[in-house]
């Protein structure tokens, strides 16, 4: 059986895989510069998972767990904590994939926890596993006194906003993150 847990540490690769999942490759080239690839985003983002000071952070998640395998990840922050948040993956950027986000636009503001990142691997969908990961995710907003858990849909995933409507989030907006024409959510 399937158990949500708190991250760890050590499962900082296996996250970052998921999160890499949850962007796209295509994403996660989109930001990195010239001569750099998915392996030196990939780096990158095992740092960011392993610190606790970046909005990828092991303590901003959750797991899904199959005995000791990672199968799934929430990952979420208060959307007022963005900017603060983002410093790590800013500096480790211009280190790992070569480019200057500083200028790249909040996907987030104050008055949500933000999802950043859910992921399921393929082998492990269509079992709830993702709705579950959707509901910690909403008990710890609501632990944390915020009133709504938000995020962003690209356009192009109709599975992803079909998986929204059911659990309940509702549409607010329309935004542009990562190359992409999104949707803003709340629940």
């Amino acid at each position: 059986m399937v158990e949500i847990r708190k991250a760890t540490k050590e499962q900082a690769a296996d996250i970052a895989r998921l999160i890499m999942m949850a962007m796209t490759d295509e994403c996660c080239l989109s930001f990195c510069g010239e001569g750099r690839g998915l392996e030196d985003f990939r780096k990158m983002m095992t740092l960011l998972v392993e610190r606790v000071d970046s909005q990828y952070s092991y303590k901003n998640t959750y797991v899904a767990l199959d005995g000791q395998k990672v199968v799934g990840i929430s990952v979420s922050y208060d959307g007022a904590r963005l900017h603060e948040l983002r410093c790590p993956f800013l500096d480790l950027a211009k280190i790992y994939i070569g480019r200057d986000h500083s200028g790249m636009d909040a996907e987030t503001q104050a008055g949500e926890l933000y999802l950043d990142s859910l992921a399921v691997l393929p082998e492990y969908r269509r079992q709830g596993i993702a709705q579950r990961l959707i509901e910690v995710t909403k008990q710890r907003a609501d632990e944390m006194g915020l009133p709504c858990v938000g995020l962003l849909v690209d356009d192009g995933n109709p599975v992803g906003k079909a998986l929204y409507a059911a659990v309940g989030f509702r549409y607010v907006g329309d935004s542009h993150w990562g190359g992409h024409a999104m949707e803003h959510l709340v629940l």
